[in-house]
């Protein structure tokens, strides 16, 4: 297996060993201080921050606190004010009645249950202009759940808007809507059993996976030209024509024509986690390279502190696919980041395990 590779596979093991914690881990770094380190300050305060977007206006983020993989540890969904840096709840599984599935699949069960487990979201406007929430769910049920959100400012709240439940022995990862309705979603690997079985895959190469269409008129489909080792996070061009996709086994960046599967152009960049869009049309992607020094240990049942895993947050020009690092680190006073949040000169990084956020400043 080659050092990137390796690096990949033990990171996922990492985020596996995460989702075998039924109920929040034991607190194993207690003390770490949560302040700033060169242009970096950690807020404190969250559980996994996993995945972050940016509300409208720029004066608030939602983030996706990841509960586990296999849906037995819960999360929720939060907002964090910019200028207040405080943190609120915005939904917890079992906070939703049935009544208001609109959107999403007509078989849709009904809404999360208590265990709701939020991983990849992503925001944008429908084509009536109500504000869409995609959540990748994976208590009770594996899943992609539709929230409304509605407010301005800092005053937001979410509505629970329906689901589609994944189709059998997925294993979904990030989301991202298209213009004309319905999403796409990243399955990483077909969900195996155990932790051995998910190394030896690693270990043989054979893991593999492909991202998954769906629309409310056609259900669940396969995008051509996805398919890969370990496919994370996923963003679509403003006309719906391109998608950009992170294969993380095989380190890159694909820029994909959504409707022939053609792939016109990669980026190379090594452990690929989550992407966003910035104001300046890049593409923002998280990198975990990798550490061989690194005790994987260490964030494996993290509750407070941070995972020291080294990370870089990578901008890509989506017409060259040139790449410029933003920013890098491991240890204080985070390391483990999976996703770049870029808000005017401003970067907010999310990541899988322990209880920060990073805001970094890039001016």
């Amino acid at each position: 297996m080659s050092s990137s590779r390796s690096a990949l596979a033990r990171v996922v093991l990492a985020l596996f060993a995460l989702s075998a914690c039924a109920t929040p881990p034991d607190r194993i770094d207690a003390g770490v201080p949560c302040e700033p380190e060169g242009p970096a300050r950690p807020i404190c305060g969250f559980q996994s921050p996993e995945d972050l977007v940016a509300l409208p206006g720029g004066e608030a983020i939602l983030v996706s606190e990841f509960g586990s993989m296999d849906g037995t540890r819960p999360g929720r969904l939060s907002i964090f004010e910019l200028a207040s840096e405080e943190r609120r709840v915005l939904f917890n599984g079992g906070d939703a009645d049935g009544s208001s599935a609109i959107w999403g699949d007509s078989a849709c069960p009904g809404p999360p249950p208590p265990s709701f487990s939020p991983h990849g979201i992503h925001l944008s406007e429908r084509p009536d202009g109500a504000l869409q929430l995609l959540v990748v769910q994976h208590g009770g049920r594996e899943s992609i759940e539709f929230f409304e959100v509605r407010g301005e400012g800092t005053d937001f709240s979410v509505d629970w808007r329906g689901c589609a439940v994944a189709p059998p022995r997925t294993w979904l990862n990030s989301v991202a809507a298209v213009p004309s309705g319905g999403f796409l979603t990243t399955n990483m690997m077909e969900r195996l059993s155990s932790e051995e079985d998910l190394a030896a895959a690693f270990a043989s190469g054979v893991a593999s996976g492909y991202v998954v269409s769906w629309s409310r008129e056609d259900g669940f489909g396969r995008l051509p030209g996805s398919e890969g080792a370990m496919p994370n996070g996923i963003e679509v061009s403003a006309d719906g024509r391109l998608v950009f996709l992170n294969s993380s086994g095989e380190g890159e960046v694909r820029r994909i024509v959504r409707d022939t599967g053609e792939v016109e152009a990669i980026a190379s960049v090594v452990g690929l986690d989550n992407a966003r869009w910035a104001s300046d049309g890049r593409l923002v992607v998280a990198s975990v390279p990798g550490d061989d020094n690194v005790d994987f240990e260490v964030c494996m049942n993290l509750a407070e502190g941070f995972c020291p895993i080294a990370f870089e947050i990578v901008a890509i020009d989506p017409v060259t696919m040139e790449t410029e690092v933003l920013y890098g680190n491991g240890g204080p006073p985070m390391g483990g980041g999976t996703v770049g949040l870029v808000i005017g000169k401003e970067l907010f990084v999310g990541s899988f395990a322990g209880d920060r956020i990073l805001r970094v400043s890039l001016d």
